[in-house]
C-alpha cells in the first residue's frame, strides 16, 4: 500500500509519514501462519534440504497468529515439512528471527543435526494494532520469511553471532499499565507510545538511552570480533525496518553506516516485518543480485525486553533466485 493511498484513505497522517520518510507498506489478505508456510515452502524449495533434513523448525512472531491458545509452528511444520522433529514458536518481539537463529546454531552444533527451519510471520491489523500508530517511527508490515540454516555449503557461511540482553528495559513496554486477564484489555489498538512515554518518566527509563547504546556496540563489537572482521570491512549492512529517524539514531549515525550500504531505499517501501526484517532483507540482496559472492554481511536486529543481535555472514555463492515476493534463503554453519 502506497504511503499516499494510506493518507488520502484516512488510515495515517500525512505528517507521520513525512517524519518516518517512509513510501508505503505490504499489507496482506492472508494469516500469518498461511504466510508462513508459503516461505518455508520455498525456503526447502531454495535450500535443496529434504524434510528428514529438518531436526528442528522455530517460528518467531511479534503479533497474534490468528488463534488462542495454539501452536502455529506445528502449522507450519505439518503444511510444509511434514516430519515429526521439534516445532517450536518463538516470541522475541522484533528480534525473533536472529534469536531463531542462534536457538537454531546452537542444537546443530549440539546435536549434529543436518539443518533447521526457521520461518518468521505476522499481519497487523485492526482492531487489536494499528500498523501506522501504534509504534510511533515505525510501521508495521504483513509479511513472512524463511531460512534454512544447514551443515554444508550454501550460498552463506555464518561466521559469528551475538545476542545480548538488558532486562531493565522491559518495563518500557509495560509502562503503567497493570497485568490483565486478557488481551487487550488495557487498551485497544495497542500503544508502544503510551508505555515507552510512561517508562522515560521513571528515573529507570532516564537510562535507558545509555543502556540500549552500551548494549548495541558490544553485540556488534562481539561478532565483529568473533568473525576477525571490522566495521569498514562489511559491504551490506541488515538492518531493522525502522522509519529514517529511528533507523538514523540507532544505527547508521551512531555506528557512521552509509546509508548506501543499507537497504534503506527498499525497506522504506516495505515497513516493520516483524520478527522477519533480517531474513527478509538478506534474500532480498541476493534476489536482485546486489550482493556479490566474496562479500561481507553484519546483520542487526533489537527487540523489547530488550535483546540485541548481530551476526556477520559470508557470502558464498549468488544463487538465481527470482521471487519478489516470499523471502527464503539457506544458509551454511
Amino acid at each position: 500500500m502506497p504511503a499516499e493511498e494510506a493518507v488520502a484513505e484516512g488510515l495515517v497522517e500525512a505528517e507521520i509519514v513525512r517524519r518516518a520518510q517512509v513510501t508505503g507498506v505490504t499489507v496482506a489478505d492472508r494469516s500469518a501462519p498461511d504466510m508462513a508456510v508459503d516461505a518455508a515452502r520455498e525456503a526447502m524449495a531454495r535450500s535443496g534440504c529434504a524434510p528428514d533434513d529438518i531436526s528442528l523448525l522455530l517460528h518467531a512472531s511479534s503479533y497474534y497468529q490468528g488463534h488462542d491458545m495454539w501452536a502455529p509452528a506445528s502449522y507450519v511444520q505439518r503444511l510444509a515439512v511434514g516430519n515429526h522433529c521439534p516445532a517450536m514458536e518463538l516470541r522475541q518481539t522484533s528480534n525473533g528471527g536472529m534469536a531463531s537463529l542462534e536457538l537454531a546454531a546452537a542444537h546443530l552444533v549440539g546435536t549434529g543435526g543436518t539443518a533447521a527451519l526457521l520461518t518468521t510471520a505476522d499481519r497487523f491489523s485492526l482492531p487489536g494494532i494499528d500498523r501506522w500508530r501504534s509504534d510511533e517511527g515505525t510501521v508495521l508490515a504483513d509479511g513472512a520469511t524463511a531460512l534454512v540454516l544447514a551443515r554444508g555449503s550454501g550460498f552463506a557461511r555464518l561466521r559469528s553471532l551475538v545476542l545480548l540482553s538488558e532486562p531493565e528495559l522491559e518495563e518500557m513496554h509495560r509502562g503503567e499499565d497493570p497485568f490483565a486477564l486478557a488481551p487487550l484489555s488495557v487498551r485497544s489498538p495497542l500503544s508502544v507510545g503510551e508505555t515507552t512515554k510512561a517508562y522515560l518518566r521513571t528515573p529507570e527509563g532516564q537510562r535507558s538511552v545509555v543502556l540500549m547504546a552500551a548494549r548495541q556496540r558490544e553485540s556488534v563489537a562481539r561478532a565483529l570480533e568473533e568473525a576477525e572482521a571490522e566495521l569498514a570491512g562489511i559491504d551490506w549492512f541488515v538492518l531493522p525496518h525502522f522509519g529514517r529517524r529511528r533507523l538514523d539514531v540507532n544505527y547508521t549515525r551512531r555506528m557512521g553506516i552509509d546509508p548506501a550500504r543499507t537497504l534503506w531505499s527498499w525497506s522504506r517501501g516495505v515497513g516493520h516485518l516483524g520478527a522477519g526484517d533480517q531474513f527478509a532483507g538478506l534474500t532480498h540482496l541476493i534476489e536482485t543480485g546486489a550482493v556479490r559472492p566474496g562479500e561481507r554481511c553484519l546483520l542487526l536486529g533489537v527487540g523489547g525486553g530488550f535483546t540485541w543481535s548481530a551476526a556477520v555472514l559470508d557470502i558464498a555463492d549468488v544463487p538465481e533466485w527470482t521471487s519478489p515476493f516470499s523471502a527464503g534463503t539457506r544458509v551454511d554453519l
